[in-house]
């Protein structure tokens, strides 16, 4: 047995939208009707093992576990969870075994009740009052397909910042194959494709100083873009909520359409 100090710290499952906690919900009610639908005399006294089979599927990957973690209070509750009620002898009668099947029924359907009281909280503090979660609007953005490609899944799989940072080089990337200058990266790939005296890709006519001034503009819109954030990602991107990142990934994909509309003026 590990000493107590050695057991890793308790981590609150930190559940991303309402929905999320919809579907969470939904498994434990299945499980409960999985006891409630347990014929337990015919797994006590035939031996079918069914009883086992319910209590494996609550307690492991299936329910408790998956939904809530490992090293969530919930599963170090709940982990041992057997359908038994009361004390347990050698030689008990088998009315006896059915009826301490039952009470443990009775138990583990009152468990499982108690979890989707708790997660059914969650779901009030969480919409009450707030804004919905990143993930429930991110397919609603109509980001610009290069940057939705790769930074969807990662998101949506809680890895918001490594979504930011696969982002960024879609980005770069986009601006290279525009542009055709495969050779540069970074600051001086964004400088030499958008310099305003003589860019591979415009944003306008560069009929007059307003529109030069523009170009400038969002040449160094863009080489702010690539020093903080893509720049940043290659060794250490910084932690935060999920709404940062998705304004991280709208910014990114708001210049993906500018490099997207943007005219070709000369050969790399």
């Amino acid at each position: 047995m590990p000493k107590k100090s050695d057991l890793p710290p308790l981590e609150i499952r930190d559940f991303r939208s309402p929905e999320e906690i919809d579907s969470a919900v939904e498994k434990l009610r299945r499980r409960i009707k999985d006891v409630e639908g347990l014929d337990v005399v015919a797994a006590v006294t035939q031996h079918s093992g069914r009883d086992q089979v319910v209590t494996s599927t609550i307690r492991s990957n299936s329910t408790i576990l998956e939904i809530f973690g490992e090293n969530s209070p919930e599963y170090c509750e709940h982990r041992y969870l057997e359908l038994w009620g009361g004390p347990m002898s050698i030689n008990m009668h088998p009315s006896q075994l059915v009826e301490g099947t039952k009470r443990g029924c009775a138990i583990a359907v009152a468990t499982l009740g108690g979890l989707i009281s708790r997660l059914e909280e969650r779901r009030s503090e969480m919409t009450a009052g707030v804004s919905a979660a990143p993930t429930t609007y991110f397919d609603r953005l109509n980001l610009h397909p290069r940057i939705r490609d790769v930074a969807r899944d990662l998101f949506m799989d809680g890895h918001s910042w490594a979504a930011v940072f696969a982002a960024s080089k879609a980005l770069i990337n986009y601006i290279k194959e525009r542009s055709g200058r495969l050779d540069l990266d970074g600051p001086s790939l964004v400088r030499t494709v958008f310099s305003k005296n003589a860019p591979l890709l415009a944003f306008n006519d560069l009929a007059n100083q307003t529109d030069q001034d523009e170009q400038e503009g969002m040449m160094h819109l863009f080489e702010g873009t690539v020093q903080a954030i893509r720049n940043p990602g290659g060794h250490s991107f910084p932690e935060g909520p999920d709404q940062r990142a998705i304004e991280y990934i709208s910014l990114l994909s708001l210049l993906a359409f500018w490099v997207q509309g943007a005219k070709r003026k000369r050969a790399p």
